[in-house]
């Protein structure tokens, strides 16, 4: 059975940083591009990061560009998020996402969540 499963989000002051980790199981994850999604309360999910299977490509959302850094290791099967200079506004839940490598938007499986809040 295919898992994904994030750890590391808490609670941080602003300005404060984090790093995210998603673990893959079950799952050839090198073949796999991956993403970061994040939904705040109220509000729909959105796009945060994601990271080719190679790691050649990367993309950011604009909100994030230059705070987040996202990375994987194919030999763990984990994909990472660093985030600095956190805001208030990056609080959410934060998700990550295999993506079909032949079909770009469209997203095998998802994990459950973890919760990020930035305090002001």
């Amino acid at each position: 059975q295919v898992q994904l499963v994030e750890s590391g989000g808490g609670l941080v002051q602003a300005g404060g940083s984090l790093r995210l980790s998603c673990a893959a199981s079950a799952l050839p994850f090198s073949l796999y591009p991956m993403d970061w999604f994040r939904q705040a309360p109220g509000k729909e999910r959105e796009f945060v990061a994601r990271i080719s299977s190679t790691a050649i490509n990367i993309r950011y959302a604009d909100s994030v560009k230059g705070r987040f850094t996202i990375s994987r290791d194919n030999a763990e099967n984990k994909v990472y998020l660093q985030m600095n200079s956190l805001k208030p506004e990056d609080t959410a839940v934060y998700y990550c996402a295999a993506e079909y490598h032949d079909s770009p938007g469209a997203y095998a499986y998802w994990g459950q969540g973890t919760q990020l809040t930035v305090s002001s």
